[in-house]
């Protein structure tokens, strides 16, 4: 049986909440019969609930997935607490490096935190265990996204560390799977060969659609009242920062009212802007805009039948120049419901589905427009782009088939047919990967 560890600082399941990627790949990987380890943090900010732990490498079972847990510090916020958990746990994995492959011989080794860092644990992790090949996957581009989309200044000794470990992470892996459709060229700019790039976005359980959670009864009944006065519901779920660009829905909710439109704009979640955009939509006088709390994952299905359409927005950044992977978009399209998409990109994932429509950044007065349309066609005609949308997720993105996917690169080969895993078994220096003659090679560590 293949052993695949998998390196994700911050993997959850659907008990303990975000991220959720991790559990449905490794569920899935289980399901075909691999070996699957999990190491991740004891604190992640982005979980409902945490493990407590005892000590380092600390395994849990879930759903045949294998969790071991490395202790790190707690954090709030994206300050220094929170880098230093990231040192924490990318320094004690390379220190436990052959600890860990001496327990648990991997085969594949993924390297898949959201930062970088945990390419050089992944290498030397891959040293101690002859004949694996190391993948890693990209979620987020570090550094880009920190200077790009937060401001920050590329000399910045955290941003220098990034850029280091991401160069360090494209030349050294085997492959790079990257969640970002148009990223291969910037990589290998920064040192990734050509031939080892493999695409494989987010995704769906189609099982999570079948028996969904109910809703809190506060979002039941604004929106059955507003369905009640044959609102067009113009949907929002998700974060509230300052990246997904609220205020321009905002101004396209003054837009609509301002021509008498009947669009409505519900805006489901939390975030660290929430209470300006509130504040915001009062000064305004946006009578049909309104704000609901956060909502479960499992209850995601029963919040989006409500919606006419859904809304998928972003500050007009350069980072989209590599495209697009966000969760909401796959959870819109299994919905069955038209995107309107207020993003600057050349990804063509919503219009290649033709599942919605796509306005630029910072375009409020285009968004209104498409409002306005959608408003006006028979609701037959508007339900063709949510048709087209559902059939896309259920025929190429359920986890199930990028599993599978991604399970080719475990086999050696990818699905292009590239050889990715190089035997360096017996033959190959543990450290250096260079050959052996005779004997240990001059660099290589004994045991």
């Amino acid at each position: 049986m293949k052993k695949i560890l998998m390196i994700e600082h911050y993997a959850g399941s659907p008990e303990m909440g975000m991220e959720f990627r991790p559990y449905y790949m490794a569920r899935e990987w289980v399901k075909m019969g691999y070996n699957v380890h999990i190491i991740a943090a004891d604190f992640s900010h982005l979980r409902i609930k945490n493990p407590e732990i005892r000590g380092d490498l600390q395994k849990e079972i879930i759903d045949g997935i294998k969790y071991h847990w490395i202790h790190t510090g707690t954090y709030n916020g994206n300050g220094a607490a929170r880098a230093l958990t990231m040192g924490q746990f990318a320094g004690k994995l390379w220190l436990y490096a052959k600890r860990i492959a001496r327990r648990f011989k991997p085969d594949v080794i993924i390297a898949s935190s959201t930062y970088p860092l945990d390419t050089y644990a992944g290498q030397r992790l891959r040293r101690f265990s002859p004949g694996s090949c190391l993948i890693h996957e990209v979620h987020d581009m570090w550094p880009a996204t920190l200077i790009e989309m937060g401001g920050m200044s590329k000399w910045h000794p955290f941003c220098v560390a990034m850029q280091i470990g991401e160069n360090s992470a494209y030349k050294n892996s085997d492959e790079v799977v990257s969640l970002l459709p148009l990223a291969e060229k910037y990589m290998q700019q920064h040192g990734l060969k050509p031939g080892h790039f493999t695409y494989i976005p987010n995704g769906i359980l189609p099982e999570e659609w079948e028996s969904p959670e109910p809703l809190p009864p506060e979002h039941e009944e604004l929106l059955s009242r507003l369905k009640r006065r044959r609102r067009f519901i113009v949907g929002y779920f998700g974060g509230h920062a300052l990246s997904n660009a609220l205020d321009n829905l905002l101004e396209t909710a003054a837009l609509s009212a301002k021509r008498k439109g009947r669009a409505s704009y519900v805006l489901v979640g939390d975030g660290v802007e929430k209470e300006k955009l509130q504040k915001k939509a009062e000064e305004m006088g946006l009578k049909e805009v309104y704000f609901l709390p956060k909502i479960k994952k499992q209850q995601v299905p029963s919040l989006t039948k409500w919606f006419s359409c859904t809304y998928v927005g972003a500050k007009d950044s350069t980072l989209y120049r590599f495209g697009l992977c966000m969760n909401k978009i796959f959870d819109s399209m299994m919905a069955g419901k038209p995107i309107l998409c207020a993003i600057t990109t050349p990804d063509n994932l919503i219009l290649k589905n033709n599942c919605g429509i796509m306005v630029p950044s910072g375009a409020p007065d285009k968004a209104d427009e498409d409002i306005a349309a959608w408003e006006k066609i028979p609701a037959r005609e508007l339900k063709k782009f949510g048709e087209n949308g559902h059939r896309a997720a259920v025929e190429k993105y359920t986890y199930e088939k990028l599993a599978a996917q991604f399970a080719e690169l475990f086999k050696g080969e990818n699905n292009e047919g590239r050889t990715i895993k190089k035997d360096r078994g017996s033959d190959s220096c543990c450290r250096c990967r260079g050959p052996r003659i005779c004997g240990p090679s001059p660099c290589c560590r004994k045991g």
